[in-house]
């Protein structure tokens, strides 16, 4: 089996057997809590229906109805600075899911922009990521230098440990929630569970938060794809060099003459075909 395809099946071995893993943590860690609030839950809703006389059907609407305000905790959401905090969790995949169109016409024009933008994002967070880990790596050379350090090359491992300190330093700005926030918001999986800019309209009266937040988003994505960029790259110089490997393997079977018998004798098929005649005669 070539390199690349034994590396190919340790990977989805190895990702499938995380995913094991990863289920068995949260079901151990998170089952029981989450039937421990159901619990509590059941019971608040009982004594709210009994002290204030709510029939199930009457409950159910009150449930909406807090649903439906939570958004409005925030602000005006499709103003033009809510507008822009959802377009920036489209087009780099955070999608927290505190806020969506409500619009048929919305929804269509949301399809089309996710469809052009996120892929723009993409390509433009891994030519900054390139351009940092350039200046990162000139950066580098430099402090070598002036440190005095005969080799003053830069390796691979020098740049993927500063790209985790800086992932590190990214995120590490606050206590737990907001590192559990800063995390879950850089590396776009975005549950949604911790959104910043949604209480005490602060869309709307606190802007120089809100521009802060849009910084953080879009600086901190530039240093995760940076180093993120490193990974990946190193993996892909780890496949180009197998297959350049094999490539010549194969050159090299290709190109060394092939023998065989005849009567007796050890004959080159490559000479046979150019001078036929000649060993024809000999043989």
């Amino acid at each position: 089996m070539k390199r690349q395809d034994l590396r190919t099946v340790s990977l989805i071995l190895c990702i499938l057997s995380y995913l094991l893993v990863g289920a068995a943590v949260f079901d151990a860690l998170e089952s029981e809590a989450e039937s421990g609030r159901k619990r509590l839950l059941d019971q608040k809703r009982s004594e709210l229906r009994r002290k204030y006389r709510f029939s199930a059907e009457d409950y159910r609407e009150l449930e909406r109805l807090v649903l439906q305000a939570e958004p409005h905790r925030a602000g005006r959401q499709w103003k033009f600075a809510g507008s822009f905090y959802f377009a920036i969790t489209v087009i780099t995949t955070i999608g927290y899911g505190h806020a969506a169109p409500g619009t048929d016409a919305g929804k269509v024009f949301c399809m089309f922009y996710a469809i052009l933008g996120i892929p723009l994002t993409l390509v433009m967070f891994q030519s900054l990521g390139e351009r940092m880990n350039t200046i990162v790596r000139m950066l580098l050379k430099k402090i070598k230098k002036c440190l005095g350090m005969r080799k003053t090359s830069v390796s691979m491992e020098n740049m993927v440990l500063v790209g985790f300190l800086s992932c590190m330093g990214t995120l590490c700005w606050t206590f737990f929630h907001a590192y559990y926030y800063c995390f879950i918001t850089l590396t776009t999986i975005g549950f949604g569970d911790f959104v910043a800019l949604q209480k005490h309209e602060a869309l709307q009266k606190k802007p120089p938060y809100v521009a802060f937040s849009f910084m953080y988003i879009l600086v901190g994505l530039t240093v995760i794809g940076a180093f993120l960029n490193l990974v990946v790259l190193r993996f892909l110089t780890m496949n180009s060099e197998d297959e350049k490997r094999d490539a010549e393997e194969r050159d090299q079977s290709c190109s060394s003459p092939s023998v065989t018998v005849v009567s007796g004798h050890a004959t080159n098929f490559n000479v046979l075909h150019h001078n036929p005649p000649v060993l024809l005669e000999a043989l």
